[in-house]
Parts: structure tokens; sequence; C-alpha cells
């Protein structure tokens, strides 16, 4: 459409051009004493076209004749310049090919490029970023040479081209180069250098996924078990792991929490900070117990430490591992010297409700062995004993049947289960 209306304009140009030069009658007198010069007026506006065009044109050739200087020290600029971005590209795929000598190299000839780019006075706008992306690539290098000294001193200048009050793509460069020098220093095995390179971070950017995941290595390696489980609940609320991962390292670290605690006030403290759902996983209430018990701490502490861990097995059998059931009944099993009447009562109430249970067998047969309720005690570890699975429990209620067979003369039936015990480890 716009091509047809511009053909129809030209054809009205055409027209009324070619009535104006055919009807002009007109013409044009010029004295120059003694001289007449008659010239039509078509030949006149011709001729002033024409001269226009010409001085146009002559203006136009001038003007690149002098921008040819110019013109040639901007090629030579956009040559250099392009040499300068290809040797950074040159020395990035290097560095991700694993070829790290070649990588320095390429990253110190675009560093030279750029500085003979800035002695001409023709220095790139972005070249603080450039510096600093080249000096990184350049100490990331040495420092898969394990070359320290490089590496730090191409560290340095990255965070001069970089100052922490610049643009906003100089503090971002300024920050990956600080989480750069922390990963450095924590693969040198350095976790203080580590931590004091993440604390100079901004608040925001000490709060991203790749810091924190330094922080959370550096603390474990510096033995700092407290602020590791913390970075680690971080960590899960970030998704930066799957969340069996993420339990997983908690509950590792809660561990080492619980395990490092040298008195019974520092293992209630450790208890109280953890989160609720910390405190519900079986393994740590277990751990924590049995902790407290080596430290010599109050049996009801112990015990109500563990007694969501003994609803959950009484109530959903199957919820609760294997082995973290027979952790359970021994860690109970070791404070039945000292256990009260409202446990001995949980405890008969849970076997009764499940017969078949062979740990909660064992474990009201302990515990009526306690009361010296003989009989039942015989009883009941009578059956925990052929359908226990574990065999330090079956060899236990062995043994303990042996000693009640002791008690009551009966030699043979004490010589048969110290056999059954010995035979059941």
């Amino acid at each position: 459409m716009r091509a047809a209306l511009w053909l129809l304009a030209l054809f009205g140009v055409a027209v009324a051009a070619a009535l104006f030069a055919g009807n002009n009658q007109g013409t044009i007198t010029l004295y120059w004493p003694p001289y007449r010069v008659d010239l039509s007026l078509n030949m006149v506006v011709l001729l002033l076209v024409g001269g226009f065009v010409t001085v146009h044109a002559a203006l136009r050739a001038l003007a690149a004749l002098l921008e040819l200087p110019h013109q040639a020290r901007r090629w030579r600029v956009q040559q250099k310049e392009r040499a300068m971005h290809s040797a950074l590209l040159d020395a990035m795929t290097h560095l991700l090919g694993g070829r790290f000598i070649r990588s320095r190299k390429a990253a110190v000839a675009a560093l030279a490029q750029e500085n003979a780019l800035a002695a001409a006075g023709e220095s790139v706008p972005h070249g603080n970023q450039l510096r600093s992306l080249a000096h990184l690539v350049a100490a990331e290098g040495s420092h898969a040479l394990q070359d320290t000294a490089t590496r730090d001193s191409h560290l340095q200048r990255a965070l001069d081209d970089a100052p922490a009050r610049g643009t906003a793509l100089e503090l971002e460069l300024r920050e990956g180069a600080q989480m750069r020098a922390a990963r450095w220093t924590l693969d040198d095995r350095d976790a203080d250098a580590a931590l004091e390179w993440l604390a100079a971070l901004p608040q925001g950017a000490a709060r991203r996924t790749l810091a924190l995941r330094i922080k959370l290595k550096a603390t474990r390696l510096a033995r700092r078990t407290q602020e590791a489980l913390d970075t680690a609940r971080l960590l899960a609320k970030h998704r930066a792991f799957s969340p069996t991962a993420a339990q997983s390292i908690v509950r590792g670290l809660a561990t080492e929490l619980i395990q490092s605690a040298h008195d019974t006030a520092q293992l209630r403290r450790v208890w109280d900070d953890l989160e609720t759902a910390e405190r519900n996983m079986p393994e740590l209430a277990i751990q924590a117990a049995q902790r407290m018990a080596t430290l010599g701490g109050d049996a009801t502490q112990v015990r109500a430490w563990l007694l969501p861990v003994w609803e959950r097995m009484v109530d959903l059998p199957d919820a609760l591992a294997e082995h973290h059931a027979l952790k359970l009944v021994r860690t109970l099993e070791s404070g039945l010297d000292a256990l009260d009447a409202p446990w001995l009562a949980r405890i008969e109430a849970a076997q009764q409700a499940n017969p078949r249970d062979a740990r909660l067998q064992y474990m009201a047969g302990m515990a009526c062995l306690k009361r010296q309720l003989w009989g039942k005690a015989q009883q009941l570890l009578t059956q925990a004993a052929h359908q226990l699975a574990d065999a330090s429990l079956r060899a236990s209620a062995w043994r303990h049947l042996a000693e009640l067979a002791e008690q009551r003369g009966d030699e043979a039936a004490a010589a048969e289960a110290w056999k059954k015990a010995a035979l059941a480890r």
C-alpha cells in the first residue's frame, strides 16, 4: 500500500513539473556591461539545482577526505577492543576446559590490550568490570595451579578495580571476588580466613545460597557446630538441598552438638536451642537421653525426652525404624533401676496392648525383674527370647533367664539358658 502511494505521488510530481516546464515562458536577463544574456527560467532552475548538487558532492568528498585519519584510528581501536574481548573469551573457555595455564595467559593478554587502550587515551567504558573479570579468571587459573602468590595478587587487583562504592555491576563483581576468595581459602583448609571473607560481604550477599554453602563447609571445618547448624537451617529454608539431604545434615550437626556437651547444663541448653522438628527426630531424642545418662543427669529428664519416641513406637510400630526402637529399649533398660511408677505402668499397658511385640515383652519382663516379680518376669522374658530379632537383646533375655533359673536352683534350665545366651551372640 505504501509503495502504491509513493508511486502515485511520484506521478503527481512528474505531471506538475511537466506542466510547469512546458508552459513556462518566463526568461531571466543578466546584464554584464557591455553584455546582456537572456536565459529561460527552466534553464536557470536546472543550473541552480545542478550547482547545488555539485557543491554538496564536493563538500561531502572533502569531509570524507578529512575524516580518513579519524576513521583509521577508530578502526585500530576497534581491532584492539575485539582482540581484548576475544582474549577474555578464550581465557574463560580455557578455564572451563581445565586448561589453566592457557586461561591465565589469555587473561593476562586481555589485560595487556586494555592497558594499551588506556595508555593511548581510548579506554573502554566498561574497563573496570573487564579488568576485574580478567583478574578473577587469572586468579582462578592460578588457584588451580596452586600458585598462591599470583592468585592473591590478581585477587587484590580485581578488588581494587571493583570498589565498594562503585556501580551496581562493580559491586556484583566485588561480591563475587570475595566469595571466590572465601572458596579458595576454604580449599586451602583455612576455615578462619574463609569466614573472614564471608563476614566482609554485605548482609544481602551473605545470605545467598552460594555464600551459605561456603559458610556451612567453613564452620564445619572450624568445628563451629552451632554456627554450622544455623547455616544448615537457612540452607534448608532456601531449599538448597533436597528435604532428605537437609534433614540428614541437620541431624548430623545436631548429633555432633549433643555429643560435644560436657555437662548436663550445657546439654539442656543445646536441647532447648533445637527447633521443634529437630526435637521430634527419634535419633536426636535418643542421643540426647543417652548423653544425659552418660553425664549422670536427672533420670526424669532422660525419660521425658524419650517419651515422644516411646509413644511413637507403641502407637505406630511401623513409623519408627527398627534400629531406633532398639536404641530406645537399651536406653530405657539402662535406667530401669530409677524407673518411677508411671513409667512402669506405661510399659505394662503398652505390652498388654501389643502382646506380640517382642521388644515390649522384653521391656515388661525387665521391669518385672527389677520389681522382683520373678514369675511374671520369667514368663515375659521366655516369650521375648524366642521372638527377638536382635542378637544382643536375645542374649540378654537368655542371660537373665539363666540367672532366674540359678535362683530357683534349676541347674539344668540355667545351663540351657546360658548356652542359648552364648549362641545368641
